[in-house]
């Protein structure tokens, strides 16, 4: 198992970055919160990875934190989820909301993600909710706190004004970050409103 690949950084895009290590050039899939994080080309690097193993391809996972990459491998623990899957959703959140829904049980804002519907996203909060609890991941606590029926209603509301799902999860998102107190459906709209 290769544990982290650190080198010069010679491409970044936002789904894979390339890093020499003595003459060889890894090919590191990354999540865009990866991406973020790089440094700019003709820099050192260092990447943890996960090395995936199929049938027709070794692919090499990169992350940045060791809480991306700890959620990652839970992530592709459940049945279903592969790698570009847990990929895709490391690349719509961070590692922290990402643990913060499933740890609350959110299966709506997990199912803001392209390809998560519900049964999968009940299949992630149920295969992994006492996990992500045991792990180092920070877990916000107003995400968790926070009640998951006015999310859910006010994300609908907002998506029958016509805006994106994700758009508008985005912004709920940010609200909710910021607020010390539990929100309204009403109020989440108006709040959202201001800012779309």
């Amino acid at each position: 198992m290769i544990a982290y690949v650190q080198g010069l950084l010679v491409e970044k895009t936002p789904t894979y970055a390339v890093i020499d290590c003595g003459g060889v050039g890894y090919m590191l899939h990354i999540s865009l919160n990866t991406y973020s994080s790089l440094p700019d080309v003709n820099n050192d690097c260092k990447l943890l990875t996960h090395l995936s193993i199929k049938d027709d391809a070794h692919t090499l996972h990169a992350f940045y934190s060791s809480a991306e990459k700890q959620l990652f491998r839970l992530l592709i623990s459940v049945s279903g989820i592969g790698p570009n899957t847990a990929r895709l959703i490391l690349s719509s959140m961070n590692p922290e909301e990402v643990a913060s829904y499933i740890s609350s049980g959110n299966a709506a804002m997990l199912q803001t993600v392209k390809g998560i519907g519900t049964k999968t996203a009940q299949r992630i909060i149920i295969e992994l909710k006492d996990k992500v609890l045991k792990t180092d991941l920070e877990i916000s606590s107003t995400s968790t706190n926070f009640n998951n029926n006015n999310v859910e209603e006010a994300l609908s509301a907002l998506m029958l004004l016509g805006f994106s799902k994700q758009v508008a999860t985005k912004a709920i998102d940010g609200i909710i970050k910021k607020s010390t107190t539990t929100l309204s459906v009403e109020e989440l709209i108006k709040q959202t409103l201001k800012i779309l």
